[in-house]
């Protein structure tokens, strides 16, 4: 039987996804260095609330807030034995959320990296890794999940680590990384990389691509390395609202709701089937997104000057894999308001 995922790829060219966790419980009262996990038990009312705007935004996709809810990243706030209660709990807000919507928005049960690198480099094996991930997945599964969505990697070791994980869980996943180092990721992956990786994994992701990074523009252009591929795996876009600035005490991204409204139809142009938001992506840039996907006509595939005459240049020259355009880079940033 068919995931609900999957249902829905069938049934639409695109789907949405969400927005920023971070940043909207920022906006909520979260602390620079609180665990955002401990909040599915201490103010589930908030999480309620960061679902809800989500999914009255449009999104047919929300993430769970579970980021960080592996026993490395909560180790860091005594809460290592908290994994199961913690990764239940947000999953289960989420499923109340989402099956009183009247309509079909999948649970999607994030899980981030462990924060830890992994052998040779670092100290984290493979095994302690799938471990790590395996925990957190049942978790989540028995919280009533519909898929596991694992971001903001960037060594494809624990990307396979996760997948194994997954796959021992009994769980469907898709899984995006971030790409911020002249289109590659912090451990050197580019996009070509990561189509070979996900075509010739085990446990193959439903979906895949990418999260975060250095901005909206560097992210289109890892997304039109994927489709240039020719992969058939339905590719993920969620990029940051704009360039973060450091504004009254704390981090404020300045992407406006109509320049990622122009983000969320070029991401689908760009082959994209699932499209969101990463950080400062707030339920006002949500909805500007989603009337931008349904009323814009689907368009040919955007060149690297569209991209950045649209929503500024990118941060390097390069994408990674040899396929340059430098001549976008000088393409005039358009003006974005505060």
């Amino acid at each position: 039987m068919a995931d609900a995922l999957t249902k829905l790829l069938q049934d639409h060219d695109w789907l949405m996804a969400d927005g920023a966790t971070g940043t909207t419980l920022f906006n909520m009262g979260l602390q620079s260095g609180d665990a955002p996990e401990l909040w599915n038990a201490d103010k589930p009312d908030n999480i309620r609330q960061l679902y809800q705007g989500a999914v009255d935004a449009g999104s047919d996709i929300f993430l769970t807030n579970t980021f960080g809810g592996n026993a490395s990243r909560l180790k860091l706030h005594n809460a290592q034995n908290r994994v199961g209660e913690l990764n239940r709990l947000a999953v289960e807000i989420g499923r109340d959320v989402a099956d009183a919507s009247g309509r079909t928005v999948v649970v999607a049960g994030s899980v981030g990296p462990t924060g830890e690198i992994m052998v040779p480099m670092g100290s984290l094996t493979h095994e302690i890794a799938v471990e790590m991930f395996h925990e957190q997945a049942v978790a989540l599964k028995e919280g009533g999940a519909d898929v596991l969505w694992v971001e903001t990697i960037s060594a494809p070791e624990e990307y396979k680590a996760a997948a194994e994980a997954f796959a021992l869980a009994g769980m469907p996943w898709c899984g995006t990384m971030s790409f911020d180092t002249s289109g590659r990721t912090m451990m050197g992956t580019t996009s070509a990389d990561m189509v070979k990786l996900v075509d010739g994994i085990e446990n193959a992701p439903l979906a895949f691509g990418a999260n975060c990074g250095v901005g909206a523009p560097d992210l289109l252009r890892t997304i039109l390395g994927f489709a240039a591929h020719g992969t058939e795996t339905p590719i993920i876009s969620k990029g940051n609202a704009g360039i973060p600035k450091f504004h009254d005490g704390h981090i404020h991204y300045d992407g406006t709701p109509e320049l990622m409204a122009d983000y969320a139809v070029l991401a689908r142009d760009s082959g994209a089937r699932i499209i969101g938001g990463c950080c400062g992506t707030t339920t006002d840039h949500l909805k500007a997104m989603r009337e931008a996907l349904e009323s814009r006509p689907t368009g040919g595939r955007p060149t690297l000057d569209d991209i950045a005459q649209k929503l500024g240049g990118f941060s390097s020259s390069t994408d990674g894999t040899g396929d340059n355009e430098p001549q976008a880079r000088k393409t005039k940033r358009r003006s974005r308001a505060e």
